[in-house]
């Protein structure tokens, strides 16, 4: 019985380290209604192929409706290369039409030199935010739609420059 408290116990600190970590992501504006769709990953993306057809880029429609084609382009950045940093996924976002200009990304290693735990980007489009995070404690690729911060950006904290 002792042993399986501890699991539990376990599983609530992850748990509880998740919520936190993901409520540091966030602007602080109040979550949809439950009437509104979420347009968030319920799973994340194993790094896998793309699949054959890909969702087709419609820069006329809302972000909610181009997060299909925002994934599926960061899918084929994991499945090329399951180290993929920053910069792989700028330049694919990049590559298939996204505006490199309303582009943020967070930086790939930590400030004392380590590997970062995930790498976050983002598209301000349509006056929203696509969002995307991939890293090997973020449990593989997620994408979401979120609004933007009253700064009109997407992403909290420091990100790095995007200068190539």
């Amino acid at each position: 019985m002792r042993r399986r408290f501890g699991t539990s116990a376990a599983l609530a600190s992850v748990g509880v380290a998740i919520v936190i970590g993901t409520a540091a992501c966030t602007s602080g504006d109040p979550q949809p209604q439950p009437s509104q769709p979420s347009t968030s990953r319920p799973t994340p993306m194993a790094p896998s192929a793309p699949t054959a057809t890909a969702p087709e880029f419609r820069p006329e429609l809302s972000a909610a409706e181009n997060l299909a084609f925002f994934d599926w382009v960061n899918a084929a950045v994991v499945a090329a290369n399951g180290a993929a940093g920053g910069r792989d996924f700028i330049d694919a976002l990049t590559a298939a039409g996204f505006d490199k200009a309303q582009m943020q990304v967070t930086a790939d290693t930590t400030t004392i030199g380590e590997a970062a735990d995930s790498v976050q980007f983002s598209v301000v489009f349509q006056g929203e935010c696509l969002v995307g995070q991939y890293g090997p404690k973020s449990g593989g690729y997620h994408g979401a739609v979120r609004p933007p911060l009253g700064t009109g950006a997407c992403l909290v904290g420091q990100t790095r420059p995007i200068d190539w």
